[in-house]
């Protein structure tokens, strides 16, 4: 079983920032893609960022320049360092992976979500 958990959200004004960080546990031999979604409400999940094994990034054109995701393989830990935040960016975030098992299965795992309000 594998558990990825989110921390880091919290209440934040305009022009702040945050930064994230979702840890993976459990039975896993390698993560391959990470990334962060974002769920705002009455709206559809939609992709922040994502980062691959080796680094590579690509971010949604609303948090270009703003946001920044990173990755520590030996901690399978993904991070989301927000900056200038925007009442728009308020959303519950997810942190989601694609995780390589001892037996070379690939299954996608989702955490449970982190809020992030942004609000004078």
């Amino acid at each position: 079983q594998v558990q990825l958990v989110e921390s880091g959200g919290g209440l934040v004004q305009p022009g702040g920032s945050l930064r994230l960080s979702c840890a993976a546990s459990g039975s896993i031999f390698a993560i391959n893609d990470m990334g962060w979604y974002r769920q705002a409400p009455g709206k559809q999940r939609e992709l922040v960022a994502r980062i691959t094994t080796g680094g590579r990034t690509s971010y949604s054109d609303s948090v270009k320049g703003r946001f920044t995701i990173s990755r520590d393989n030996a901690k399978n830990t993904v991070y989301l360092q927000m900056n200038n935040l925007e009442p728009e960016d308020t959303a519950v975030y997810y942190c989601n992976g694609l995780v390589l098992t001892p037996m070379l299965h690939e299954y996608e795992y989702w955490g449970q979500g982190t809020q992030v309000t942004v609000s004078s």
